[in-house]
């Protein structure tokens, strides 16, 4: 089958955080190729309503996939033609995910260890599917038992229609740093189309892991999930640097897209507050990383994984939407949640914000404080122990 993605930059499958209201505002920014959030096969042949209710795609998806896992073949035979009914464009079998619930039931990256069952799952989708589908692999499962070129020619075997390599073993889970050599290895096995997956942050990186392994596309999930105009940046290859006020109006503008999904009730509001607490955690990570200063830095290490300081002076906006810490995010997330169901003026939801930047510096500042002193506590210390005298008078 061809390709069934629209574009060479797809929004990753990630649970929780590929909800629609989030792709839905990706697409504002340029995804062309969305997929839905992980669904068990089994829970969807049940036809269970929590996993019906993520085959929903909004009108502003292009192409849409839907993300299944499984350890049985059985479970495809009712779960593909409900995807199917769904008007899925295509499906992606989570052969990478490493997480130890999925794991311990034989799914997700547990197939690269076996691949007898794996094979027997792509058998049955090859002989199921009218869509095409996709395959989401890992470089292996541990260091040292790394199969990607296999598991790749096999998903090919099976009339796979694509392939998404995340550069990390099962066992690195989300740790160390993404191998797209892993990615060549699998461009290099198959004739099939090829994307690439895991710390992506800039359009410049991204540039740089297509020429490495010689993909045709790029998957983003964090990076996605910390600025969702990446799409836009590596369509046009430039740096964004939006003000706080246009930040605040993208995050307005999710916050209004979750009431729209989950509801704006009382049960509406807190499913949304939840969400958007749990977005603020990677939100709040975005810094302006321009290529002519950050270029070098990202050749010696993912710039996804790198430690950032913290905004501690200037914009009282830009300090609250660089902030850390659960406490905040709640925060953020109520007044998010209040503005857009009360539909207050954004100036209103700004002064809300700015207020909590004089408490989030001198909390900052007492952090500094207790430093320097206990710096200056073993300096004493050290020095009256360097004279000969003991630590403490008799």
């Amino acid at each position: 089958m061809d390709t069934p993605w629209k574009s060479s930059v797809i929004l990753a499958p990630m649970s929780k955080g590929s909800n629609l209201p989030f792709r839905r505002l990706c697409c504002e920014f340029g995804a062309e190729t969305t997929v839905s959030e992980m669904i068990f096969a089994s829970a969807l042949a049940k036809r269970n309503r929590k996993d019906l209710a993520l085959l929903r795609r909004h009108p502003s998806e292009k192409c849409f996939g839907v993300q299944i896992l499984t350890n049985s073949p059985d479970d495809l035979n009712d779960a593909v033609p409900i995807i199917e009914e769904s008007g899925a464009d295509f499906i992606d079998l989570n052969c990478g995910c490493p997480i130890d619930e999925a794991v311990s039931k034989g799914m997700g990256a547990n197939l690269l260890d076996r691949t007898r069952r794996l094979e027997n799952i792509l058998e049955r989708l090859e002989a199921l599917c009218h869509i095409p589908f996709t395959v989401k692999l890992r470089s292996g499962y541990k260091e040292g038992h790394t199969n990607i070129a296999e598991t790749a020619k096999m998903a090919e075997n099976h009339r796979a229609a694509g392939l998404v390599v995340h550069g990390r073993t099962r066992e690195q889970r989300y740790t160390g740093v993404a191998d797209w050599n892993a990615v060549r290895t699998a461009v290099e096995t198959v004739s099939i189309p090829v994307v690439g997956n895991g710390d992506i942050l800039t359009w410049y990186e991204a540039e740089d892991r297509l020429k490495l392994s010689g993909a045709c596309g790029v998957m983003i999930g964090r990076g996605a999930l910390i600025k969702p105009w990446i799409f836009q940046e590596i369509r046009d290859k430039k740096d964004l640097n939006p003000s706080a006020r246009e930040r605040i109006a993208v995050y307005l503008r999710l916050t209004e897209y979750m009431l729209e999904h989950f509801g704006s009730d009382a049960h509406g509001r807190r499913t949304s507050a939840s969400f958007m607490a749990w977005h603020f955690d990677l939100l709040t990570r975005w810094r302006f990383l321009p290529r002519e200063e950050w270029y070098g830095a990202s050749l010696e290490h993912p710039l996804i994984q790198t430690r950032l300081n913290g905004v501690y002076e200037g914009d009282p906006l830009d300090i609250v939407l660089a902030g850390y810490g659960k406490r905040l995010r709640l925060q953020l997330a109520d007044l998010f949640i209040e503005g857009a169901a009360e539909k207050r003026p954004q100036n209103w939801l700004e002064e809300k914000i700015s207020a909590l930047a004089p408490e989030i510096v001198a909390d900052h500042e007492r952090r500094l404080a207790e430093k320097a002193a206990k710096k200056e506590a073993k300096a004493a210390q050290e020095s009256l122990s360097s004279s000969g005298l003991p630590f403490c008078e008799p």
